[in-house]
């Protein structure tokens, strides 16, 4: 049997309807789907990432979703070995691998070949860094970074403590600049790139908001009390959007009015900088969601797709 070398990623900022298209798309071509998410990998956090339903995920295999407990080290290496594992899988079944996701550094270090250095955690370095962000402030740490680091910094956002931090450890560790000691070898694939966004930023604003409101009555809050109960506050997801703005609010810091519009404004600050990720993405198929209904979308990224396997 001939063996496929496609991948169809369907980039753009959230509440664009990535996930939707990816399953539809799975369908008609009938293969499976890897999420290039980075809090879609762990489990127990669902609402607050939009992860997939059970009915969507019994539709159309996903990978790279639910791998991993919210207590374990979950690194972009482990995720390019992982989606790499899947994307071979389907390629020898001669079936086009579909990935799906807006977190720019994973579908950047999988498609363009980005290698980034095992380094095994430090959890001592870590708490030293969060506590201090926590005594000084994220934007502290994050100047630590860029004083270092100027490449690397300029590709993150002073909150994004996470991987600020893991930017400084790789450095500890190796006593090189992590823009140093990556390199790229690109993987041999024929990419597709949908990129699907909105014209009228308002719109997609829009979305951005009532996505924000379904979560809430689907119960975020009583989801992030249940993660805090099982896993405890220090779990570093609960530091991630939505959840963070959540905890705030049951450690009685800001109102629950306070806290939807946090979430609502730090969403849509998200998906700017998700826009400035994907923009650098080069030979994209952009598709505008407030010009053609989904439906319309679906039918133009097949024809396109089937054009250039």
């Amino acid at each position: 049997m001939k063996k496929s070398n496609n991948v169809i990623a369907i980039i753009g900022p959230t509440a664009t309807g990535k996930s939707d298209l990816a399953i539809e798309l799975a369908l008609s071509f009938n293969t499976e789907i890897i999420s290039a998410d980075s809090r879609l990998v762990y489990k127990d956090f669902n609402i607050g990432t939009a992860k997939p339903t059970m009915e969507e995920l019994n539709k159309v295999k996903h990978y790279c979703v639910d791998i991993a407990s919210p207590l374990d080290d979950f690194s972009v290496s482990d995720f390019k070995q992982e989606a790499t594992q899947a994307i071979e899988k389907l390629h020898n079944k001669n079936k086009p691998a579909i990935i799906a996701g807006g977190t720019g550094f994973y579908v950047k270090s999988l498609l363009e070949g980005l290698e980034i250095p095992h380094v095994p955690a430090d959890e001592d370095f870590r708490q030293k860094m969060r506590k201090l962000a926590e005594e000084k402030g994220n934007e502290y740490l994050y100047n630590i970074l860029k004083e270092k680091d100027k490449e690397t910094a300029d590709k993150l956002h002073a909150n994004d403590v996470f991987r600020v931090i893991r930017a400084l450890e790789v450095m500890d560790k190796l006593n090189v600049k992590m823009s140093v000691a990556q390199n790229k070898n690109k993987p041999d694939y024929n990419i597709i790139y949908i990129f699907l966004d909105a014209k009228d930023r308002k719109y997609l604003y829009n979305r951005i908001n009532k996505r924000v409101e379904i979560m809430l009555e689907l119960g975020l809050v009583e989801e992030v009390k249940e993660l805090i109960n099982k896993y405890g506050k220090t779990v570093s997801l609960l530091k991630t959007l939505g959840y963070k703005e959540v905890s705030s609010y049951l450690d009685n810091e800001i109102s629950y009015e306070d806290m939807v519009e946090l979430i609502k404004k730090n969403t849509r600050n998200f998906a700017k900088r998700q826009l400035t990720w994907f923009r650098a993405v080069e030979d994209t198929n952009k598709f505008y969601i407030d010009e053609f209904d989904k439906n319309e979308i679906l039918v133009k990224v097949k024809e396109k797709c089937l054009s250039m396997m």
